[in-house]
């Protein structure tokens, strides 16, 4: 009994914490896809094969199996991809090609998740509709609604969600309960559905409908957003939690999904078919599944949010994007972080979303686009993983669900014009500041030029010798005890700033996603020590309480500054970003009373 309840309990929080946005998906994926074509009993047959054959492989076979065959240390998502095929590349090239994929895979995810709010909370509420005395709700009244909600939900990331999601995965065990309860309700009255399990009905439907039937691909897709959170979210309940938890999921959404193709066949003029669906069955029960609904969309869209914070904590970690302030609202767990920047950019943009579209069924023309891009590129990372380590099975599997990808990304592409393009629009904000912050900090680095230790240690010796020596400790924040920056140079030997003690601290990125370990290295001259914290990329430490364990009592802390001059716009924007984000020792929430900041100006 005592190994089972771990389990339960880790299938329960999965199912609010990762189920959350494909369990949402049956609220606007087949009245979507009912818009592009006639609903005949072959078609609904042929869609809904599409849809079961989608689920068993984009996300069943991709990411329940293959991709969560590879982690590191129970980790998952684009980066950690990355960081499994770097090790395994023969060129420079090769590494680069790898870093620029992954690039693309974070910023796709951020335009995937600014519109994964946006559709979901929308279509919930145009539920409203079907109401008797609301039916003739004015659009603009539901956005917002829409619109009200979405800021009480951004509101209240900062005070933290840990209280609140312990009842996430109680509700979504009584949302997907409803989805298979409906489902059942409607298959009894067309029983012929079922046959769209056999993949023939997909791949008729595909041949007789041709172009028509590869871009309904486009729609179909919706029902498998949110599956690459089983491999991203991997790190938080571990593996085994998250597939037991799909099992039930993937048959939910199945019942549900054939339910819904039942009352489609029997209903051919329905518009919003969940809803509707669900209305025929139980109308005195149908206000509080609008109720649930709306609090099922709610969930998905908070699921995003700290899936958000995670990713670009992600960035920060592996110094791919700028060092956000981050707000810790769990004493408990350090994971639960809060992004203000990060926070307030997805609510802008999810607002922008709702009132650009208005309706969840134009939404959904700009839907998938990102999310085929992201499963795109996990399909071609894996095969290149299995293939570096000569498991061709896998291999084979994974290449063919690349095939499969590639499709739908294709078909989605006739999306662009109709609204896809805000979700590349988007995807690029975080992608030009990833390009733009990384190619600055090289620049940078370059301009600033590190002195070797050793021709730093000639001039060192000879002034702690000479120079009246202040009493105490200070420290010197740098990437490397090796490369010592200006700043250090110039506190040292131009201003002839010195204490007894000085200790440069160098915090060291480990490419394992846990583990904080801080420790002296050798004596390296006369009052002068290193002390190096290595970090795990997914790891949040605490340095002071780091420095504090290494019985490390400072009077000062001297960081660099540095004041960018440029005429490029591209170094100007760079600058602005530098001026706008914390350094290292406000980042890490160092005593700002010992704070000093020594100022180079740097060219660019």
């Amino acid at each position: 009994m005592t190994q089972k309840k771990p389990s339960f309990r880790g299938i329960i929080q999965s199912l609010g914490l990762v189920f959350g946005d494909i369990g949402t998906s049956p609220i606007y994926t087949l009245t979507v896809i009912f818009l592009l074509t006639k609903p005949t009993e072959d078609h609904v047959i042929g869609v809904l094969s599409l849809i079961v054959w989608t689920l068993i492989l984009l996300v069943t076979v991709q990411y329940a199996w293959l991709a969560m065959s590879l982690g590191r240390r129970g980790e998952g998502g684009t980066i950690v991809l990355r960081e499994l095929l770097v090790p395994l590349l023969r060129s420079g090239r090769q590494v680069a090609f790898i870093t620029l994929l992954s690039f693309i895979g974070i910023s796709l995810i951020v335009g995937d998740g600014v519109i994964t709010p946006a559709i979901s909370i929308l279509s919930a509420v145009e539920g409203l509709l079907l109401i008797p005395g609301l039916e003739e709700t004015k659009q603009w009244i539901l956005i917002v609604i829409a619109g009200f909600i979405a800021i009480a939900l951004f509101s209240v990331q900062k005070k933290g969600t840990e209280k609140v999601a312990a009842a996430f995965g109680p509700i979504m065990v009584v949302w997907f309960a409803a989805l298979t309860l409906s489902g059942i309700g409607s298959i009894i009255h067309a029983p012929s559905v079922v046959k769209a399990v056999n993949p023939y009905y997909a791949i008729n439907f595909l041949i007789e409908n041709g172009i028509t039937g590869f871009f309904v691909l486009s729609e179909v897709i919706l029902c498998a957003t949110g599956g690459e959170a089983l491999y991203a979210d991997m790190g938080h309940l571990g593996r085994a939690p998250i597939v037991r938890a799909w099992y039930f999921v993937f048959v939910a959404l199945l019942i549900n999904y054939l339910g819904q193709g039942a009352f489609v066949i029997t209903h051919p003029e329905a518009k919003n078919v969940l809803f509707e669906m669900v209305f025929s069955q139980a109308r005195p029960l149908y206000i509080p599944f609008l109720v649930l609904s709306i609090m099922a969309t709610v969930i998905a869209s908070q699921a995003m949010i700290s899936g958000m914070f995670s990713i670009v904590y992600q960035g920060i970690a592996t110094r791919v994007m700028p060092m956000f302030r981050i707000d810790y609202t769990s004493r408990e767990r350090q994971s639960q972080i809060y992004i203000g920047f990060v926070n307030w950019f997805l609510l802008l943009a999810v607002l922008f979303i709702m009132f650009e579209f208005q309706r969840s069924s134009n939404l959904a023309a700009a839907y998938g686009l990102a999310v085929t891009g992201t499963m795109t590129l996990t399909g071609f990372m894996m095969t290149w993983i299995f293939l570096r380590r000569g498991k061709y099975w896998h291999a084979a599997v994974s290449i063919f669900v690349t095939i499969v990808n590639i499709a739908f990304l294709v078909s989605n592409t006739y999306k662009i014009p109709h609204g896809g393009f805000w979700s590349l629009i988007i995807a690029a904000i975080p992608f030009s500041m990833i390009m733009l912050y990384t190619r600055g900090q090289k620049k940078l680095y370059n301009a600033l030029q590190p002195l070797p230790l050793d021709v730093f240690l000639l001039s060192y010796n000879q002034i702690y010798k000479a120079v009246n020596r202040i009493s105490g400790t200070a420290l010197f924040f740098a990437k490397d005890a090796s490369e010592i920056p200006p700043y250090v140079v110039h506190t040292m030997f131009k201003n002839n700033i010195l204490y007894e003690d000085n200790i440069i601290v160098s915090i060291v990125r480990r490419d394992d996603p846990f583990g904080v370990t801080g420790y002296f290295k050798e004596e390296i001259a006369p009052g002068l020590r290193s002390f190096e914290i290595q970090m795990g990329y997914m790891e949040i430490p605490d340095v002071e309480e780091i420095l504090r364990d290494a019985d490390i009592k400072e009077k000062t802390i001297f960081y660099g500054v540095e004041d960018i001059t440029a005429t490029n716009i591209c170094w100007q924007a760079f600058s602005v970003i530098k001026k706008l984000t914390p350094n290292i020792v406000q980042f890490f929430k160092l005593p700002s009373n010992k704070l000093h900041g020594v100022v180079t100006r740097v060219e660019m």
